[in-house]
């Protein structure tokens, strides 16, 4: 590398950069999902913790999130303030009128499914499935909590 192009690297790098012009979160906290320009918040709860024999279940109402997306691979930008974006995705299976996820010790349980975070500012992230997702039931979860983000992939 000769030294004229090792001096233009810095102001070149600084040239690609770029600020996050996009939407901001109205609230902190609660991941949005991006459709364009526009933010849909996602559907905020609690999972029920069940316990079975080598399982764990973790449940909540409903047959189906009134949060839906056509997108397979969704984007979603978090403002964190409590919660910091590490987070789990794990598709939820319909059950007896709920949606609901089961952990399990063994093989057959459920796995997450892969995210990718990116910092845009300070407290600003973007959090993005990194995987086509199937139609169906999600909810993103915070590393060791219960909370839930729950949307549907159509």
């Amino acid at each position: 590398m000769n030294r004229r192009t090792f001096f233009f690297l810095p102001a070149a790098a600084a040239a690609w950069a770029q600020r996050y012009t996009g939407p901001v979160p109205p609230k902190p906290d609660v991941p949005f999902l991006l459709h364009a320009t526009r933010l849909i918040e996602t559907e905020s709860g609690e999972a029920v913790e069940e316990s079975r024999k080598d399982d764990a279940v973790y449940a909540v109402s409903g047959a189906s999130s009134p949060v839906r997306t056509p997108l397979p691979e969704p984007i979603f930008i978090f403002e964190s303030a409590k919660i910091l974006p590490k987070m789990d995705l794990y598709k939820m299976e319909v059950k007896n009128g709920r949606r609901q996820v089961t952990i399990s010790r063994g093989r057959r349980g459920a796995r997450p499914l892969r995210l990718t975070v990116n910092r845009l500012s300070d407290k600003l992230y973007r959090i993005e499935a990194g995987e086509i997702l199937e139609p169906g039931e999600y909810a993103l979860t915070p590393e060791g909590s219960n909370a839930v983000f729950c949307f549907s992939v159509y």
